[in-house]
């Protein structure tokens, strides 16, 4: 099975979802809400006897902070050291898809990439028992907000919500896709310091894509030359990616890789939500590691 398989899980995925509203595609396992176009009850319950291998890639992120970019990136970086190409033949998301999934990915060879969106309470335990290595992608809350409103409203089939205005209260309240932001920031926040575990932001491989991917091959322990990280940089620049989206993610991916620009939540922040979105930060972040690594007084004030 080759790319073609993965942009027709993708279609498959957004055929299910037309004519749905958005109340409709939402539904919640333990408290959280979940698109039922691509999860289910039957899948989480399976997904919590998921083997993690402890040389299983795990990149985690809420969505929109940029994971498909990332799972690109480490991709190539496997390819390129390693020799090897990883088949996309799955929905890259472990919560994604049928609860068979998992006994295909027994299939899969090492080292495997598991992508996922899921908050760190609701992670399979065997991600911790492996000790398998944790990559976290965040990015900051605005421009997270307003690529998530975008990403719903501009998906030809995917239910939208009526205007910003609406989403902005239920993305602040967790009431969207994947639960809240804040509660995974915090969570993440506390582990930040677990030797299995990096966090990145978008915003640092925006600014020095080198740098970041000189990160995580020496996170995930691939021995790369200086040639041999920049060209997985060149390859993998979001400009790079974007032009490529069509072909390595279909229809979506225009939609997946859309801007990439830091700062573009300004053409849809009023004053009165950017205060509270100020407000809320400032409750769940402000003085702990993650707070100062989102560097939120850059990125997040007009």
């Amino acid at each position: 099975m080759t790319e073609k398989t993965f942009v027709d899980e993708i279609q498959k995925a957004l055929e299910k979802s037309k004519g749905l509203n958005i109340n409709e595609l939402l539904f919640s396992y333990q408290g959280t809400l979940y698109p039922v176009t691509v999860c289910s009850a039957e899948t989480f319950q399976t997904l919590e006897n998921f083997e993690t291998r402890k040389d299983d890639m795990v990149l985690v992120s809420y969505p929109k902070c940029g994971i498909n970019w990332l799972i690109l990136i480490v991709n190539d970086l496997v390819a390129t050291t390693l020799k090897t190409k990883q088949e996309n033949t799955e929905l890259p998301f472990i919560e994604c898809g049928d609860p068979e999934k998992y006994q295909r990915m027994k299939q899969f060879p090492s080292p495997r990439i598991v992508a996922t969106h899921l908050h760190y309470n609701n992670l399979p335990k065997s991600i911790f028992k492996s000790k398998a290595k944790v990559l976290v992608l965040f990015r900051n809350p605005k421009d997270t907000a307003a690529s998530f409103f975008r990403f719903h409203n501009n998906a030809p089939t995917i239910p939208s919500y009526n205007s910003w205005e609406e989403f902005f209260p239920k993305f602040m309240n967790g009431q969207v896709a994947w639960g809240s932001y804040f509660d995974h920031a915090v969570t993440w926040n506390k582990h930040m310091d677990n030797e299995n575990v990096l966090v990145l932001t978008y915003e640092e491989l925006k600014e020095d894509l080198v740098a970041g991917v000189k990160q995580i091959a020496e996170f995930f322990g691939f021995t790369a030359t200086a040639e041999q990280i920049q060209s997985v940089a060149d390859r993998t620049a979001f400009q790079a990616v974007q032009d490529r989206s069509q072909e390595t993610h279909g229809v979506v991916g225009p939609l997946l890789f859309r801007k990439g620009v830091v700062g573009d939540w300004k053409s849809l922040f009023d004053a009165t939500q950017s205060q509270k979105m100020d407000a809320k930060f400032k409750e769940c972040l402000a003085g702990t590691k993650l707070g100062a690594k989102l560097k939120y007084d850059v990125y997040c004030k007009a």
